[in-house]
């Protein structure tokens, strides 16, 4: 079973937060309240998000702050930051959300379908890189393995083990290629981004594996998991 993604929603209306389970509940990805900047920083401490829709105008520690400190975690950093906000104070306001790390910033009311579209795009992203990832464990797991046995032939099980493996991530990679495509389509700066890192962290993979062939130099090329 693919593992869902989850997403984190921070506002402190009630009324906010069910409106957006509603608009995002056909993803079919975990949904994940928090009704104030505390409450957001405290669920991150735990579990790891594909995305965070949050609130610009929230009682105590609004939108802005919350953001700051979701950036200054090495944990959370890289976690995309949607601000949805009620109120337009211009091109300033705008800017001030840029500059805290949003990578999206949207006016309420705003149009139910391209806020999922907009979300289902870094979920995608999420899922990809923890494909890659496992890929990437894996094949430490296993050359771990190999490396730690005695009696096994130097070419048949290894050799086996990398055609998988490369089975595998072309898999990922063709996936990857598709979604970027899609995404030139869109012009949406900081998906293609995001996506252009995913690829990168694919290619790096791939030089790997493809170093691992009998006679290229052996386990020694595999990059450090990120």
């Amino acid at each position: 079973m693919v593992q869902k993604a989850k997403i984190l929603l921070v506002d402190d209306r009630p009324e906010n937060l069910l409106a957006l389970e509603a608009i995002l509940s056909a993803l079919d990805q975990t949904l994940v309240r928090a009704s104030s900047g505390e409450e957001a920083l405290k669920a991150l401490l735990t579990d790891d998000f594909a995305v965070i829709l949050l609130d610009v105008q929230m009682p105590g520690m609004d939108g802005f702050e919350t953001a700051a400190h979701i950036k200054r975690r090495e944990r959370t950093r890289d976690i995309p930051i949607i601000f949805l906000t009620a109120i337009n104070h211009g091109p300033h306001h705008t800017f001030r959300g840029y500059a805290a790390g949003a990578v999206d910033y949207i006016s309420k009311p705003f149009d139910p379908w391209v806020l999922r579209a907009k979300v289902s795009v870094f979920v995608e992203l999420y899922m990809k890189n923890c494909q890659l990832r496992e890929q990437a464990a894996l094949l430490r797991l296993q050359l771990d393995g190999q490396s730690g046995r005695s009696g096994v032939t130097e070419t048949q099980e290894p050799a086996g083990l990398l055609a998988e493996l490369s089975a595998r991530l072309a898999a990922v990679e063709e996936q990857a290629e598709a979604l970027s495509k899609q995404l030139d389509e869109s012009a949406d700066a900081a998906a293609v981004a995001t996506a252009a890192h995913l690829e990168r962290k694919l290619t790096g993979l791939r030089r790997a594996l493809d170093a691992l062939e009998p006679g290229t130099g052996g386990a020694s090329a595999l990059p450090a998991p990120s």
